[in-house]
């Protein structure tokens, strides 16, 4: 079964730091997946990308709000990929999901999804 778990979320004061995990169970993300990302929402609101690495080149992007604060990097012998978040907002908080996108690199078309975890950054 194919199967991606976060974990890491909590709540922190603004300015903090966490690092969420993405594990990947039932594949490796070299052979599925071509791009895996993460994505945060918040309840009542769309979900948006946040950031987004490439299978192939390890290439990155971000979405302009967390850019400088949040770094996106996996370890391949853990199957796993962290999101670095630092200087940590309020409007940060969301529930965060990461994602395994098998079709383009960069997280365009996302199909496995993991459950979720919650962040919350208090003022």
């Amino acid at each position: 079964e194919v199967q991606l778990v976060e974990s890491g979320g909590g709540l922190v004061q603004a300015g903090g730091s966490l690092r969420l995990s993405c594990v990947a169970s039932g594949f490796t993300f070299d052979d599925y997946a071509t791009a895996i990302g993460w994505f945060r929402q918040v309840p009542g609101k769309e979900r948006e990308g946040v950031s987004c690495i490439s299978s192939s080149d390890g290439s990155t992007k971000y979405r302009d709000s967390v850019k400088g604060r949040f770094t996106i990097s996996r370890d391949n012998d853990k199957n796993t990929v962290y999101l670095d978040m630092n200087n940590l907002k309020p409007e940060d908080t969301a529930v965060y999901y990461c994602a395994a996108d098998t079709s383009s690199r960069q997280c365009r078309y996302p199909e496995v999804w993991g459950q979720g975890t919650l962040v919350t950054v208090s003022s």
